[in-house]
């Protein structure tokens, strides 16, 4: 049987394959700086009034025409978010990826990024709570 995570992230891709994409009218991505740049400037939280601020973070690769190459698959969530709060954010990522593809890559960095890929942090809470790094 499927988690309930997994289905919240299931209807957010249908989501993201169900809606048209309008590509970005910015500045062409040349370097991987400028890819951040790009979807930062794509990036549209739920307001607070549908949920919680939570920081989020989806791994995506591109192609060469800048499409997302496979799915994009959320790797963190903030812990204390709620399933609600999961569900408007995943919708919200998987909304800023639509609205930015394709990404415009030049040629250069169309090469560059083709295949691989990019942790992509959504962060939202004003601080985040202190981590405890550790080491192997």
């Amino acid at each position: 049987m499927a988690r309930r995570g997994d289905r919240l992230l299931f209807a957010a891709a249908v989501l993201l394959l169900g809606v048209n994409s309008a590509a970005a009218e910015d500045a062409p991505v040349n370097t991987i700086q400028d890819l951040f740049q790009h979807l930062r400037a794509c990036w549209k939280p739920p307001p607070s009034s549908k949920a919680r601020p939570l920081d989020i973070t989806v791994v995506v690769s591109f192609n060469r025409s800048g499409n997302i190459l496979g799915h994009p698959r959320i790797t963190y969530e903030s812990a204390e978010a709620s399933d609600n709060d999961r569900l408007q954010y995943r919708i919200a990522v998987m909304e800023a990826l639509q609205r930015c593809t394709p990404m415009p890559f030049t040629d250069a960095m169309a090469g560059a990024a083709a295949g691989r890929p990019f942790a992509i942090q959504f962060r939202n809470r004003k601080t985040s709570p202190p981590t405890q790094e550790r080491r192997a």
